[in-house]
């Protein structure tokens, strides 16, 4: 009897997480769903989670509605989506408790918005009443606003009121080993990523949570840092020497020495988008900003191509002119989009390029699927668009 009770609530919370994978409202967050392992406890009073892997507590599961049990696997997974456990831990470590409520009043809030009518989707009741946190005033605040504001009002002797209905396992998070975390982060991201596909071709997702996702993929971060990270995280410094090739940097002045070998940076592929809003303005800034990089990562080559519909201009930059880049370079094209060009005349050309890097307006229908380096999306635009394979990062005004 009891191997049947505890195989029912093991059945109970499969059964949620199914429904919610194959309902098209949250299918977005399907991805995020495989992630980790779920287990059921004795010990867990009610559910928690370290932002990979979901414990759920016997009894708690038993108590729960099906809409409710759904409503806390969703909980327990936007923690997982949101980096809670990691990104705010200085918060946690200031006040630990201000910290889990503010996390949790930002994801009920979102799930309450989703599903307002509780087709699929309801807070757990206790004594008749909502049992968790909610306040409407907290609506689109992250983590850190809703926290500042809750330790004013506890300053004020004020506030402070509520009740999470999950555990935050803060110390497991921090056990993660590294690597794990580092696998961790990629998988979510991943995760996001399919998430936004299937919600698009179940024709739902636009809006604030499509809006939500894409500013969980593309954090504020200056675009020129994160594309000085791309490329010299990838085009890895050269260390060792060789006589095997003479360096080509000191021949104008008579002097002979080794090229470095070992792991050395080699081609590195700019495509510039001429088919929209990128303005002349716009491709000076992005191009300084290569040039410098190419000046800590010293590439054996950069091929600079312009592209709309297909490649218009093919432009070779090396040693002997690399310093010229953004004085010398000639834009061309201008009608339809269509990255697949680029994808393409690469290929075609076994160009083999250590990195890709893209400046475009992100109005795409078919980003390819067959590149042959690492991809970097520099995307200019007011909407918030993610590429479905590679790095996107925004150039804000």
């Amino acid at each position: 009897m009891e191997t049947e009770v505890r195989d029912k609530e093991a059945r109970k919370l499969k059964k949620a997480k199914i429904h919610l994978m194959r309902t098209p409202e949250f299918a977005m967050w399907s991805g995020i769903m495989m992630i980790g392992k779920t287990e059921l406890s004795d010990d867990m009073p009610t559910a928690c989670t370290n932002g990979r892997d979901e414990i759920y507590g016997r009894e708690f599961v038993a108590s729960l509605t099906d809409k409710e049990l759904a409503f806390v696997v969703l909980h327990e997974n936007l923690h997982k989506a949101f980096k809670h456990l990691t990104t705010w831990r200085k918060l946690f470590d200031e006040d630990a408790r201000l910290c889990n409520m503010a996390c949790d009043y930002v994801i009920n809030l979102l799930l309450v918005n989703m599903d307002p009518a509780e087709a699929h989707i309801s807070m757990p009741r206790k004594d008749g009443k909502v049992y968790g946190l909610l306040d409407r005033r907290f609506a689109k605040m992250n983590t850190k606003q809703v926290f500042d504001i809750l330790k004013q009002e506890k300053e004020e002797g004020g506030g402070g009121g509520g009740d999470n209905f999950d555990d935050h396992d803060w110390d497991g998070a921090k056990d993660i080993p590294e690597e794990q975390k580092k696998e961790l982060e990629r998988d979510i991201d991943q995760g996001l990523r399919q998430g936004l596909i299937a919600a698009k071709r179940a024709g739902v997702g636009a809006g604030d949570m499509e809006r939500e996702i894409g500013n969980l993929l593309t954090p504020k971060v200056d675009w020129r840092e994160a594309l000085r990270e791309f490329v010299t995280s990838i085009c890895s410094a050269k260390d060792a020497s060789s006589w095997r090739r003479v360096n080509r940097r000191f021949l104008s002045s008579d002097i002979y020495m080794p090229t470095l070998v070992g792991e050395r940076v080699g081609k590195i592929v700019v495509a510039i988008d001429t088919s929209g809003s990128i303005n002349g303005d716009v491709i000076t800034r992005f191009l300084s900003e290569v040039k410098a990089i190419a000046d800590t990562v010293h590439p054996e080559k950069i091929d600079l191509l312009y592209w709309d519909h297909v490649v218009a201009g093919h432009e070779e930059y090396d040693d002997g002119n690399m310093s010229t880049l953004t004085e010398s370079t000639k834009p061309r094209g201008g009608g339809g989009t269509d990255p697949r060009s680029v994808m393409n005349y690469i290929n075609n050309r076994n160009m083999q390029p250590e990195c890709v890097v893209i400046l475009t307006d992100g109005e795409i229908d078919d980003w390819g699927t067959e590149w042959s380096a690492p991809v970097l999306w520099v995307v200019k635009n007011t909407r918030t668009i993610i590429a479905p394979m590679g790095k996107s990062i925004h150039i804000e005004e």
